[in-house]
């Protein structure tokens, strides 16, 4: 069973983020440059919450808010949920499934290490089964 901690030596640790007291739409333009569909909101580098593109879509644009003068504190989610590098893909799988996340800060200790997307285990799993797969088509030709 592959861990988090593998998932992050294979994508490496880099994590976007951003201020809460930036604007919204600056947040926005920053996700689209990088291609992230979330950013993490670090104050004195201390994790504050984290803002995503579901965020922005249920916050702003459906309630015709004004990206520009909406600041990142105004949307960002703070209650945080979190894993840890020790944890599994399954496990944490089955965390974002159960809470209806995409995105998990991974820490240690207090300390951000890394940040893993749905996408990101989805990939993993993928791999590895195509690795079984690999593995037992050569097994059974011989």
């Amino acid at each position: 069973m592959q861990t988090i901690q593998q998932v992050l030596a294979k994508k490496g640790g880099e994590v976007f983020s951003t201020s809460p007291s930036v604007a919204v739409i600056e947040a926005i333009k920053t996700m689209a440059e990088k291609k992230v569909g979330a950013l993490l909101v670090l104050e004195d580098g201390k994790l504050k919450g984290i803002i995503s593109e579901q965020d922005y879509t249920r916050k702003v644009i459906l309630t015709c808010l004004d990206a520009d003068k909406m600041r990142v504190e105004d949307i960002m989610t703070r209650q945080i949920v979190v894993t840890r590098p020790d944890q599994s893909i399954q496990e944490v799988m089955a965390i974002m499934t159960d809470k209806r996340i995409r995105h998990l800060p991974v820490m240690v200790d207090g300390e951000l290490v890394g940040l893993v997307s749905i996408g990101d285990l989805v990939k993993e799993v993928i791999s590895e089964q195509q690795f079984m797969i690999t593995q037992l088509v050569r097994y059974i030709q011989g």
